[in-house]
């Protein structure tokens, strides 16, 4: 096991912040198709039938609007934690609401993409964006830097 200093010349290390970002833009256009399929019919359309999801039902339409928009943005990285939330909320409710009451696992309810989806988007939530995201373009220049704090430890009794 490597020791924490020299972790980071780690080859795995340096890649981190890139593959982060892959999974992202993968995972988001992936979202996207989904919901691009339920509200165009594109690649199939909504579960496979070449239809779209009438306009305003509930919940199926709004989950698609959730889809699409929220794919889109996680894909660019742009308010990823935020749409990544959503995101994974929205598919929570979808496998505990349609999934759940059909079996426990989900590979017995057809619920695997809906809880995988929920996942994936809350390591999202907690992990960030990754390289190659909008959001860092618009953090650097909205983010002041916060001076690095003081770690020395000064002994008791005694002022700096």
């Amino acid at each position: 096991m490597a020791s924490p200093a020299f972790a980071s010349a780690l080859p795995t290390e340096r890649a981190k912040p890139y593959v982060l970002g892959l999974f992202r833009i993968v995972t988001g256009f992936l979202f996207a198709c989904h919901g691009a399929a339920s509200l165009f019919g594109w690649f199939g359309g909504a579960a496979g039938t070449g239809g779209t999801i009438e306009t305003g039902a509930w919940p199926n339409w709004y989950a698609a609007v959730i889809q699409l928009v929220g794919g889109v943005l996680i894909m660019a990285g742009l308010f990823t934690r935020s749409a990544a939330f959503l995101s994974s909320g929205s598919m929570a409710y979808a496998y505990f609401d349609v999934h759940q009451s059909g079996a426990l696992l989900p590979l017995q309810n057809g619920g695997e993409a809906s809880a995988m989806y929920a996942w994936a988007f809350l390591l999202l939530v907690f992990t960030g964006p990754g390289a190659l995201a909008l959001d860092g373009l618009l953090g650097s220049r909205t983010t002041a830097t916060a001076p690095a704090p003081d770690t020395a430890v000064a002994p008791a009794g005694s002022a700096r």
